[in-house]
């Protein structure tokens, strides 16, 4: 399934739906971590690069989490992902059409925080059982809250072919 360029379908896809949800926040990548040693200890200790990181992870496992803190659903087995991350409009752009999101910060460490967020909430064991992911990243429209919509569906029994191969 192809989505608009301009955010997710009006329709979920067929099939059984998991679980669709808009996490409101500023998006953060997770990129490197950088290594600093203790002095007292002399051991390593990693921190993440970004400060931004941590409020963005809090945000996701707050939309995913009930008021006693269990996961609002499980999932198990293989996954099918569309996250679309809605990014702070410049303020350049405040009156013009909204052209495509080309700088930082790249879609798959957005991924990659946003996905950690989602294990951390329980909602799934590992992301390693999502077997497709569809992301995009866009400014925000005017007045359009910043976040992410998250979309996670079970994946159809069968193998996911996506095109078939070219062969010249």
């Amino acid at each position: 399934m192809t989505l608009p360029l301009d955010g997710l379908p009006a329709e979920p896809p067929p099939g059984p739906q998991v679980l669709r949800v808009f996490v409101p926040g500023r998006p953060a990548p997770q990129g490197s971590k950088r290594a600093i040693v203790h002095k007292q200890s002399g051991k390593a200790i990693t921190m993440e690069s970004s400060k931004a990181v941590k409020p963005w992870r809090a945000d996701v496992r707050q939309a995913l989490v009930d008021d006693a803190g269990q996961p609002v659903v499980r999932i198990a087995g293989a996954i099918v992902v569309t996250l679309e991350f809605v990014l702070p409009r410049p303020k350049y752009l405040a009156r013009k059409a909204t052209p495509p999101h080309t700088k930082a910060p790249d879609v798959d460490k957005l991924v990659r925080s946003t996905f950690d967020a989602i294990t951390s909430a329980g909602v799934w064991a590992d992301d390693a059982c999502a077997v497709r992911i569809d992301a995009s990243k866009r400014y925000a429209e005017n007045d359009e809250a910043t976040g992410c919509h998250i979309h996670l569906q079970a994946a159809t029994s069968g193998p996911i072919h996506v095109a078939e191969e070219v062969r010249a």
